[in-house]
């Protein structure tokens, strides 16, 4: 097992979330993908346009950043009860492009029912810069994008599951009572 791995699966396994993503994943009946789908800033850019009308949570992540892995469990578990009223999680797992085989197992047997994509562009900033041409690589950030697909809240560094339901909870407001 390699260094970054094993530092991946100490966080997962030490801060207990690695059961309880297998049991969602199970419950939900996902599917372990053999690869990643790449995702390039056109195609990310489709794909949100594709998600009007919902609230997205657009989370770019890594498999070697512990805190990206400690709150992913916490935004899948919150994609699940929010799902009915029209929210959306997307990963982008900001991973070397290259590494699409060992990401994928990684997510495979960690994050299964996490709906993630694997950058395929070579510079970071041509992701992020889709919603965010101020990003500056901070890992993870996290962006809530209203039903009309602006921006409404960026979050570097993690929060707690009641957090990230709180401002995804003010998304999904009407604007009038923003």
């Amino acid at each position: 097992m390699k260094r970054r791995e094993f530092t991946a699966a100490a966080v997962a396994a030490t801060i207990g979330t690695l059961p309880a993503t297998r049991a969602l994943a199970q419950a939900a009946g996902a599917a372990m993908p053999a690869v990643i789908p790449p995702v390039s800033a056109d195609s990310l850019r489709k794909l949100l346009g594709a998600q009007r009308g919902k609230v997205v949570v657009l989370n770019l992540w890594a498999t070697w950043c512990a805190p990206c892995l400690r709150e992913i469990p916490d935004l899948v578990r919150l994609e699940q009860e929010l799902a009915p009223r029209g929210v959306v999680l997307i990963g982008v797992s900001m991973d070397e492009p290259d590494d699409g085989e060992r990401v994928a197992a990684f997510h495979a047997k960690y994050f299964p029912a996490f709906n993630t994509r694997l950058r395929s562009e070579r510079e970071l900033d041509a992701i992020a810069s889709v919603v965010d041409p101020a990003w500056n690589e901070v890992l993870p950030t996290t962006y809530i994008l209203a039903p009309d697909g602006r921006v409404v809240r960026r979050v570097q560094g993690t929060k707690t599951h009641d957090e990230f339901r709180a401002l995804i909870e003010a998304a999904l407001e009407p604007a009038t009572t923003r």
